[in-house]
Parts: C-alpha cells; structure tokens; sequence
C-alpha cells in the first residue's frame, strides 16, 4: 500500500484530500504546517508528498528543497491555490514531480499521484540496483595495502584528477576504477570501459575516436568512438601499455585539449571526459624501449594507484572468501556455504598466481562441487585444477 502524506496548514483541505485519497486505498498520513511535514518526511518513508506552498513554519519550497538536500526520494506533489507560471517552474526546478492549482481537479489529481507513485517504485529500484552494483564492485579487505588503496580512492574520486592503476592481473584495478567513478560527481554519467589489449592496433584509433562513413574500406557507416560515447563521465582505459604509439599521440592530444577528430573526419568534436587508465606493464621501463610516451605517461598519472597481489594481501583472504561465497551462493540461488579453519588456512597458504580473479573463480568451484562446508581436502583436490 503507497503511503501518502498530505502538508497543508488548511485542516478542511487535508480532511478532503485524505478521504479521496483512502477511498482510493493508500495510507495517508497528515502534517499541519511545512516543518511538521519536513520532519515526517525525513523520518519515514512517504511515496507522495501532497505540499502546499503557502504555510507557516516552513513554505512549501522550502519543505521540498530541504528533503532533497537531505536525500529524500518522496516524489513532491505542490499544491497552490496560486497556479501561476513562476511557482510552478521554481517548484520543478527544486525537484517536484508536478504541480497542481486548488481547489485540484479529482480526475488529474488521482492521475498525477498514481505517476508519482509509479516514479517512487522506480527510484526505489533503482537504488537497490545501484547498491548491489556497488557491492559486487566493492574492494574487499582490510589489510595495510588495500585501506591505503582505499584512502586514495576517497580522496581522488570527488576531484577531476587523472589516476593511473597499476598491478598484476587479476588483481582488481577494473574494481578501483568502478569505485572512482561511482564516488564521483560523475556517476550519473556512464563509464565507458576499454581494453586495449583486445583491440588489434589497427582499430584502436578508430574504436576510441569514432570514424567517418568512407574512412576506410570497411567503414560502411559513421562510428561514435570511446571518448564520445563518455562524455560527461568517465573512460576506462584498461591494458594502456598495449596502445599503439600512433593513437597514444591522439590520446595525448585529447587529454591536452580535450577535443578529438574522428578517423577520416576533419571536423574538431569537444570533449569532457575524465579518464582513468589501468596497466599491469612497467611503462617506466616501455618508456625507455620507445614503446611508451613519456608525455602520456606524466598525463595520465597525476595520481598513481597501486593494487597489490594477493599474496601481498594474504590477510584479506578470509574476506574475499566470504564474499563469493555470498555472491556466488545468492547467482545460484544455493544456501551460503563455509570454510573449515583448517581449509582456510590452506587457502591462505597457496600462491594465487591469478590473484583475486583466480581466488574467485576457485570459490565458485567450491560451491558446485562440495558440501556444506569447504574440507582442506576439498581445497587441495580442486584449487589447483586449470592451472
């Protein structure tokens, strides 16, 4: 049942609105004045707020900026016996859902609270699917590397510095770029990922760029590149090292100027990307064996992030455990299984040559092929196994 809550200091118009409102089955709850009503908001969950804009205490706007300000995901309704032009673009522009003149009209005011109802459940949806995204990208562990990678993460990720993340494979430097960009101003934007290992040399320029229709022999229509499609966000670029030196010097230009032309295109396109890259390459030493720009290099690493190997963090491996077990368990729809202490210490004895990739992939191997609860044997019969 959607919970409504009506903010009007008029006691005749809250009885009104109240009895339309649970006639049509939701529970409504009532505020006499805007901090009566600011206070409800902010310690219950409302789907619909029905506000008036002219009360005392607290004006109607003020209500709506405050819970806004605070985080409030009730859909604003204002409610004004004044229905010009000015209160309803300033309501809007404070976040309202809508706006509607008294004495309101049944027929759009039943309309206008069944959208924002609707409104409210997607929001809700949202948010639980932007917290089990944080959480399955979230950096597990508590030993000295890891918080200090964490420290860094807090720090850099509100400002529009450039972060180079070095480490082996498997280690997690894709995990610290997803959490730089979510804790950034910019995790409304997309983050647009590329690996550039996996695109042949030939392509690359055009994969980050975008080309022209005719470009090339098998440019049959226009391509929006890496950088345009991020707009606004934030580019990934995983495996830097393996960039051909050709589109480096491109790269170099568009952090330079932050403008880009498409292959075959003349026409300069504008760009605002923050862009993070990501190597498990020494690009000191591929600097001094011509394989690496050093001007791209100093560009690209105004702020350095090391994610260290698992056997650097073997403290963290009860931890990680935990979790896939807890991921993979909730994709299979399995009950959560365990380790025995002596399993555990095994596990924290091996070499995990494939890091934390490995560690979980292993993990998951545990929980199709054993019981309830992870022998040692189990641990030496199938950790090893692939390698």
């Amino acid at each position: 049942m959607a919970k409504i809550l009506v903010i009007d200091d008029e006691k005749s118009i809250r009885d009104a609105l109240r009895d339309i409102l649970e006639y049509e089955g939701y529970q409504v709850d009532e505020a006499k004045d805007g901090q009566e009503g600011l206070d409800m908001v902010l310690s219950a969950p409302y789907d619909v707020a029905l506000c008036d804009i002219k009360m005392p205490k607290l004006e109607g706007l003020d209500v709506l900026l405050k819970a806004k300000e605070e985080g409030s995901v009730t859909q604003f309704v204002m409610v004004s016996a004044f229905g010009n032009v000015e209160n309803a673009v300033e309501a809007t522009k404070r976040g309202a859902f809508d706006f509607i003149t008294k004495p309101p009209d049944l027929n759009r005011l039943l309309v206008t609270v069944r959208n924002a109802i609707e409104k409210a459940n997607d929001v809700e949806v949202i948010k639980t699917l932007k917290k089990r995204v944080y959480k399955k990208n979230e950096i597990v562990g508590d030993s000295a590397p890891i918080l200090k990678v964490k420290e860094t993460i807090d720090r850099v990720a509100p400002t529009e510095a450039r972060v180079l993340v070095t480490g082996p494979n498997g280690s997690g430097k894709e995990m610290v770029a997803k959490q730089i960009h979510e804790k950034s101003s910019r995790f409304k934007k997309k983050l647009i990922e590329v690996n550039c290992a996996a695109i042949p040399s030939e392509l690359i320029e055009s994969e980050l760029f975008g080309h022209e229709k005719g470009a090339f022999t098998s440019a049959i229509k226009q391509r929006i590149g890496k950088f345009e499609q991020a707009d606004g966000g934030t580019l990934f670029l995983d495996e830097i090292g393996d960039m051909s030196l050709s589109a480096q010097a491109k790269v170099l230009r568009a952090l330079q100027e932050g403008k880009i032309t498409r292959v075959g295109g003349e026409k300069e396109i504008s760009i605002n990307v923050r862009v993070l890259a990501a190597t498990n390459k020494d690009l000191k030493k591929a600097i001094e064996e011509g394989e690496f720009r050093e001007d791209l290099f100093h560009r690209l690493n105004v702020i350095p992030i090391h994610v260290p190997a698992l056997k650097d963090r073997a403290t963290d491996i009860p931890l990680l455990c935990d979790k896939f077990l807890q991921d993979v368990s909730e994709e299979y729809g399995d009950t959560q299984k365990s380790f025995s202490k002596e399993a555990m210490e095994h596990m924290m004895k091996l070499e995990w040559t494939g890091n934390v990739r490995e560690l979980r992939n292993v993990v998951e191997r545990f929980v199709i092929m054993c019981g309830e609860t992870i022998q040692v044997d189990d641990v030496k019969l199938y950790a090893g196994m692939g390698i």
